[in-house]
């Protein structure tokens, strides 16, 4: 059956029985499934969560060592630069660009026949003025004794002298002039000052070349061992000098304390150098002054104008405390404050004083006990007062990352995903 009807302007629409009587079906059926939602939702019991996880680093009193890390510069232990010490023209260069020449070596020839020939008539010279002396000396024996016969004047007698004497001045100006012609004539082959890594010539066969001329030939540089040189605020040693005068601090043995290098690369340079001295006054304009570390070389990794960061070992600290600076952060007044995990487990909060940091961690003055556990993760879910469940991790002071303990490798940062630290017991 069929029911028409008509409404005006809108014309006819048409509805059968059984299509009225499915749509009634259906909602009923709709209408039951969301009592019957609602009746266990009400009935559904709340799921416990428990208290929250945090990761936990148990803290002990330690010795640390006090180090300094400073910037520097590689400079050579030993810098020759070769110039000519006489004029003339280069006829041969004698060594290997880059290679390694010995003290004493000859490096450049420059024409020797203008020396040799002032060397040989410098020895003419000396051979004419002893050619001479004999005849000046019988003179003055003959004078002496026709003096005594009034045979001659004493004016006679005189200017014989005279004339031996300078015969004996002549003949030792003359072995002036043979040494001055055979330092010369030595001087046309330039050598090695040092031992060393030379580098480029500047100049090559042909060049005209004058005595100690500002351009060098050449550069040597000794590089094994090596130097370098680092700066230190003047604050810094004031206040390192103050910890050890009150003994706070043990001091190494002045003759080895330790240096390490880390490259600009960031890799760990493999051996380890000793500091050398330290300079005795303080450059005005940047309050700093310099020491000196020698490191050995032996594959020439280190070279001249390299920059790196000297980690200079000052002494040695007992019983001190270490905070991983993950733990760590700030308050509205800028003092740094940490999350802790008492005997109850519950989280209560401390204000620290800090001194420096060392690697990952602060070095704690104040505020910490020996077995305190900080939280290096989670502590943004927890709140001082809160009860939770605390999972034992190490710091590793290289990576910074976390681990459980007795565990290698590190583990997931739980609320950020990130690998955290492990710090290790020293």
């Amino acid at each position: 059956m069929n029911w028409n009807r008509r409404h005006p302007g809108l014309g006819v629409y048409t509805h059968s029985i059984k299509e009225v009587a499915t749509n009634l079906i259906l909602g009923c059926l709709l209408a039951a499934f969301f009592l019957a939602g609602c009746d266990e939702a009400e009935t559904r019991p709340a799921r416990n969560v428990g208290p929250t996880e945090v990761s936990v680093v148990t803290l002990h009193p330690r010795s640390v060592d006090i180090t300094a890390e400073l910037p520097g510069r590689v400079t050579a232990r030993l810098t020759a630069e070769v110039r000519p010490q006489v004029d003339g023209i280069i006829l041969k260069r004698l060594f290997t660009e880059g290679g390694e020449v010995k003290e004493g070596e000859v490096l450049y020839q420059i024409d020797p026949a203008p020396y040799r020939a002032a060397y040989d008539s410098a020895v003419a010279s000396l051979k004419r003025a002893e050619a001479t002396l004999p005849s000046n000396l019988e003179e003055v024996e003959r004078n002496k004794k026709l003096i005594i016969r009034h045979a001659i004047s004493k004016q006679d007698l005189n200017d014989s002298i005279a004339a031996y004497s300078q015969n004996l001045a002549d003949i030792a100006a003359a072995k002036a002039e043979i040494e001055t012609a055979r330092i010369n004539l030595g001087y046309t082959k330039i050598k090695a000052p040092i031992s060393g890594i030379i580098g480029k010539s500047t100049l090559t066969p042909g060049a005209l070349v004058t005595a100690n001329q500002q351009t060098a030939l050449a550069t040597i540089r000794q590089l094994n061992p090596i130097n370098v040189d680092v700066t230190q605020s003047s604050s810094e040693l004031l206040n390192l000098r103050r910890d050890i005068e009150a003994g706070r601090i043990k001091t190494f043995d002045s003759e080895s304390v330790p240096v390490t290098l880390q490259l600009e690369n960031g890799e760990v340079y493999p051996l380890e150098g000793a500091l050398k001295f330290s300079e005795v006054n303080v450059n005005e304009s940047t309050g700093t002054y310099t020491l000196r570390a020698e490191f050995p070389n032996p594959y020439k990794l280190l070279l001249p104008g390299m920059y790196v960061r000297a980690v200079i070992k000052e002494g040695v600290l007992d019983n001190s405390f270490l905070a991983p600076q993950r733990g760590v952060t700030r308050n509205t007044k800028g003092q740094p404050i940490a999350l802790f995990v008492n005997k109850e487990n519950k989280v209560e909060q401390r204000v620290l004083q800090v001194k420096r940091n060392i690697g990952n961690n602060w070095l704690v003055e104040s505020g910490l006990s020996d077995g305190d556990k900080i939280i290096v993760d989670g502590s943004q879910w927890v709140a001082p007062g809160q009860e939770v469940r605390t999972k034992e991790v190490v710091v590793d002071q290289t990576s910074g990352e976390l681990k459980k303990v007795g565990q290698d490798r590190p583990q997931a940062n739980a609320s950020t995903g990130e690998a955290s630290t492990t710090e290790r017991e020293g």
